[in-house]
This record gives C-alpha cells, sequence and structure tokens, in this order.
C-alpha cells in the first residue's frame, strides 16, 4: 500500500513537511552533551501527519506518541507465521502462559523508570488496563461473554500482574491482546478515570439493567480518554519527546529506560511526510537511518539504491491485499461474474506495475498470505483454483450469470451497460497503481471499467464500511493468529459479530455488513458452511482441529471470492548504515516492528 505496513489500519494524518538532515541542526546538543552526532531519522509508519497539538496519548490516531520510542507495549509481538503467542520484551520483561491459555503473568524489569524518575509499577500496567477498557480492547472487552476477554486483573507484588482469561469463552487470541496493550504512568492520569473504575466493570460484567449502565458509563470515558495528555511527555520507552513542529519530531535519549546504557542514538527525529514520493526524496538524499515498509516503482528503487549507504531488506510480514465486492450490489451478487472476473485480472501483471519491490501476485484466492498459507494448508493449497488469467473461462462465467456481449462489450443481464468502478484511497500510490492497470485489463477484455479516489484512508474506510462502493481495495490476511486472518473476510464486515459469546449475523446494510455475501456457502467436498461460524471457531480450538476449520475455510473464500487475494505484501523496507549499524536481516522478525524496539532491544549502534 502506500505507506508503512505497521500503517495499515491507523488513521491518516497529512500536514505540512519541512525536509531535514540526518545530523542534526547547527547547535543541537545531545542528550550526551555533544554537538550533533548520534541523531538517528526516520519516519513513523503510525503516524503519516505530524500534529504539533496531538496529546501525549498512545491512543489517539493523531497524538504525539510513537511506538517503539516513548510509547511502550506491554510487549512487542514477532508475528510468527503460525504462533501468535510469541513476543519481544516491552513493559514486562518476561510472562509465564497458563498451558491452556487461561491466564498469564507479567514480570516487569526491576529497575524500570518512568522518564521523570517514578518507577514503573504493577499498579502503572492495571490502570492501564483500566484506560484499555474505555477503548474496547479486545482482551478488555466489555461485551459479555466477549471472547478472549479478562475476568480478573491482580497486582501479585510491585513487578508482577496477573491477567486471567474468562474461560466461559476463551480465545487463542487472549495472551496477544494483553500483549498488545499500551502502557502509560497512573501518576500522570490518575485524573481520567474516576475512583471506583473497578467496581463499576465489577458491575458492568454482571446482567441486567445495573450492568447494562455501568457498561455505558466505562464506554462514556472513551472520548474524554482519548482526547487526554499529560503536560509533558513521561516516557517508559528510550526516548522522551523534547520538541516538534510540522516538519519533525524531536525525541531524546530518557536516562531512565531500563536499558538505556545499550541504547545507541542519542536522539530520534520523525520527519513528516505526506505521501510516498516525500519519503521516496528523502531516502534519495540519503535523510533516512531506516524508512519501513514503502511502495517503490522500480525506476525509483534504483535511484534510492545508488545513494551511498543505503540498502534494501526484506521479510515475512502477515499482510495482503484483495479487491472486495460489495456482494448486495448487482451483478456482484452472483459467484459467476466475481470469478469471471478474477480471470481477468493478470495479478502478475498487476503488482509489477504496482508494487514489484514490495509485493509477490497471489498464488490464488485463499485468505492467507501464501507463506502462512503453505504452513497451514500444506498440499491443500495447491488444489485450490488458481484463477489464471484465461478470458474463455472468464466468458463461460459471465454467461452463466446471465450477461450478454454485445459490440465487444459486456452488458448486465437485462442488457443496461456495466461498469466496474473500483475505489482507492488517494495518497495509496500503489493501489491507485493497481487500481488503474486492473480496469485497464478489464477494459482490453470488454468489461467497461473506471477508477475512482477518494481523498483520504479514513473517508475511505468509513465511506465502504457505509456501502457506498461496489468494489474497493481491502487489506486481508492480517495474521499470525488464524481468527483475525479470517475475520477480515468472514467477520462484522461481512455480517458476523460475537455477541455474548454467540455468533450473531446481521442482514446486508446491517451492523457495518458491507460485503454483503450468503450466510451459507454450499463448498464443493465439504457441504454447507457457515464461515463466519467457521471463523469464531478458530477462537478456542488448537492443532489439527484448527487446521481442519482454516482448511474448509480456505476452500470457502477460494470458491465463493469474497474478494480477489491480489498479492501478498513482502516487507520491504530501507536502511542507511553510514551513520549506524546493526541493523536487522533479511527475514528478521524484528522487521515487523518499528525501528524504536530495535533500539530499546540494543541493535542499533553509532558508527565509529
Amino acid at each position: 500500500m502506500g505507506r508503512s505496513l505497521t500503517a495499515v489500519v491507523s488513521i491518516l494524518g497529512l500536514a505540512a513537511v519541512t525536509a531535514c538532515t540526518g545530523g542534526g541542526a547547527a547547535g543541537e546538543k545531545s542528550a550526551g552533551g555533544g554537538a550533533g552526532g548520534g541523531v538517528y531519522t526516520t519516519i513513523d509508519g503510525n503516524k503519516p501527519g505530524l500534529d504539533v497539538n496531538g496529546p501525549f496519548n498512545p491512543w489517539n490516531p493523531k497524538g504525539n506518541s510513537f511506538q517503539g520510542f516513548n510509547a511502550m507495549r506491554i510487549a512487542w509481538s514477532k508475528n510468527h507465521l503460525t504462533d501468535p503467542n510469541q513476543f519481544y520484551p516491552g513493559i514486562a520483561a518476561s510472562w509465564d502462559i497458563a498451558p491452556d491459555n487461561s491466564s498469564i503473568t507479567l514480570h516487569l524489569h526491576p529497575d524500570n523508570k518512568w522518564s521523570d524518575g517514578q518507577p514503573v509499577t504493577a499498579e502503572d500496567v492495571k490502570f492501564s488496563i483500566a484506560l484499555a477498557y474505555t477503548q474496547g480492547s479486545t482482551a478488555f472487552a466489555l461485551d459479555p461473554g466477549a471472547a478472549g476477554a479478562a475476568s480478573d486483573v491482580e497486582v501479585v507484588d510491585d513487578k508482577t500482574v496477573k491477567i486471567t482469561q474468562d474461560m466461559k469463552n476463551p480465545s487463542v487470541t487472549f495472551v496477544r491482546g494483553v500483549m498488545d496493550s499500551f502502557v502509560v504512568p497512573e501518576h500522570a492520569w490518575e485524573g481520567v478515570l474516576p475512583a471506583d473504575f473497578w467496581d463499576k466493570l465489577e458491575t458492568a460484567r454482571g446482567e441486567g439493567a445495573e450492568a447494562e449502565a455501568a457498561r455505558g458509563e466505562i464506554t462514556a470515558l472513551s472520548e474524554k480518554v482519548l482526547a487526554f495528555g499529560p503536560p509533558k511527555d513521561v516516557s517508559a520507552g528510550p526516548f522522551v519527546l523534547e520538541r516538534m513542529n510540522p516538519g519533525e519530531a524531536l525525541l531524546v535519549k530518557n536516562k531512565n529506560f531500563y536499558n538505556a546504557a545499550n541504547v545507541g542514538p542519542d536522539q530520534v527525529k520523525l520527519l513528516n511526510y505526506t505521501g510516498n514520493e516525500q519519503i521516496w526524496n528523502y531516502l534519495t538524499a540519503g535523510k533516512l537511518d531506516n524508512a519501513p515498509f514503502t511502495a517503490v516503482p522500480a525506476d525509483v528503487m534504483k535511484r534510492i539504491v545508488a545513494t551511498p549507504g543505503n540498502q534494501v531488506v526484506k521479510g515475512y510480514s502477515p499482510v495482503a491485499v484483495g479487491l472486495a465486492f460489495n456482494q448486495s450490489k448487482k451483478p456482484y451478487d452472483d459467484v459467476h461474474v466475481r470469478r469471471g472476473l478474477a480471470h481477468l485480472i493478470d495479478r502478475a501483471e498487476v503488482v509489477k506495475i504496482a508494487s514489484p519491490e514490495g509485493g509477490t501476485a497471489a498464488v490464488t484466492t485463499s485468505g492467507i498470505h501464501a507463506k502462512a498459507a503453505r504452513e497451514w494448508l500444506g498440499g491443500e493449497l495447491d488444489a485450490l483454483e488458481p484463477y489464471n488469467v484465461d478470458p474463455a473461462k472468464a466468458e463461460e462465467e459471465f454467461k452463466a450469470a446471465g450477461l450478454t456481449k454485445k459490440d465487444g462489450k459486456w452488458a448486465l443481464a437485462d442488457g443496461k451497460p456495466w461498469k466496474v468502478t473500483i475505489h482507492i484511497p488517494a495518497p495509496f500510490s500503489d493501489w491507485v497503481s493497481a487500481a488503474k492497470a486492473i480496469t485497464s485489463q478489464l477494459t482490453t477484455a470488454g468489461v467497461d471499467a473506471e477508477v475512482v479516489t477518494t481523498a483520504d484512508y479514513p473517508l475511505y474506510l468509513s465511506e465502504l464500511a457505509e456501502g457506498k462502493y461496489d468494489l474497493g481495495f481491502w487489506l486481508m490476511a492480517l495474521g499470525p493468529a488464524p481468527y483475525n486472518i479470517y475475520q477480515r473476510l468472514y467477520g462484522g464486515s461481512n455480517g458476523w459479530n460475537i455477541l455474548g459469546g454467540k455468533v450473531e449475523h446481521s442482514a446486508p446494510g446491517k451492523n457495518g455488513n458491507w460485503m454483503g455475501g450468503a450466510e451459507t456457502v454450499d463448498v464443493e467436498g465439504v457441504g454447507e458452511v457457515n464461515p463466519g461460524e467457521l471463523t469464531a471457531k478458530l477462537n478456542s480450538v488448537s492443532g489439527d482441529e484448527q487446521k481442519a476449520v482454516i482448511g474448509q475455510l480456505a476452500k470457502a473464500a477460494n470458491q465463493d471470492l469474497p474478494v480477489i487475494q491480489l498479492w501478498d505484501y513482502v516487507n520491504t523496507q530501507f536502511v542507511n548504515t553510514n551513520r549506524f549499524t546493526g541493523f536487522p536481516a533479511d527475514d528478521s522478525d524484528l522487521l515487523r516492528q518499528p525501528s524504536g524496539v530495535w533500539i530499546q532491544l540494543g541493535m542499533l549502534k553509532k558508527k565509529q
């Protein structure tokens, strides 16, 4: 897509940009007292657009908390191919996971402090979990019977916290939901929550009017939490924000960070950007020590790698992109139309044009990134329909749907003109290029097609959810947890939600259902299945049973085509070794985390 893979689900903010060098402005002092040096320069893939008025708040999309630098999670996920419960230390130094996933006990770094000198404690973690409840976090959901929700948060001692899962409706994603939580200092945030919060939460877990009222009160705190920010940055990460302007944020080393002695840079500059082109210019000028995933065309790549010190690093990323259908709109309610379009799209050519360095053409539509699909499905992957380019098959499918062809152009079954309209967020240059390539291919095959761009990603997502588009690009295969992978195809966006521990299906246009797929699918060799119920089952099963469910869902997605899987992302990043060394190598799982995590783990060192 248009920017960092870590930004694929973030809100885009756009602001003016002032270019700056990686070596620091004249007269700047480093945290160690020397002039200039030790400045690490990058961009924040989660925040494309700096807001000088943003709060120090990791939950606020425009806040000035930058993941891995001055915003800390309990731990940092490795995004393993198939195991969602592998992490690097964050606020927690280590953890014990119960064999049945019923609890996780966190052990904090014994000597970690906030940047204002106060210790990081178990009470800080518990307070931050309370804040997470107001935001509807997965492990800290308020809905009665929600899968994978915590039932208890216990402060064992000053550096130990035990979080227990509600085993009435357990989920294999519970641990991931806990570890992904942000932690902030209670002493800087304590006025945000009422003193009786935990009592309200206990009431909210019950049933009846009183419980409903308590849930409403906690949910009502959401906006207050999102808007809040301490008067100054109080960080438990390797850096603390010192100042910023519309062009850059400057962070300096937090001397109280538990691993401060091994933090290489004295300062970090996060440069603002408005789109890919600006990142390309930064890279070509050698200004960035690292750029997370950025879509780059072949000619620009040549200029970037020609810059002294620039290197390309590649690894796996559990994300794919698909062309999604709104099946509540004709003719996309007919699977033969969807299959016909799949046979007209040359995926290899599309990715060659749109993202030659950042993606590989999908081998088929399975719902899973091909690399993980091979692990989950084995030889079953080869048995799926590949949907190779085949105009003759496309014609068969279109005719099966009742479409007609006159004067070389396909029309709807009633003879009215048919135009395929693909909506794309304008800032995502690779998506725009891909959509244009697809419409060109369709037009050549006699299908009238056009691309319509939307000004920004938040608007795009809101209009997509409102059912305003016939077709649009949709991020999918968001691993490693299988439930999360298939929830993108058979979750709330396609009508299925888990309420009170039960799966309920909403009609198209209701409760966020914009995909509008059928509630059941007759899968060849399997029979009639309810893909939403199967997806929900992935929340609780494991081992061979989990593989069997994934196999059925892959067949359902392949046969029913709620989306056409276009390409699987390759995590292509850029590093510059002129100023720092110790960057992750190709295929390192650390490439799936922001470079602030690399720094806090002590990997990057200033070049001597």
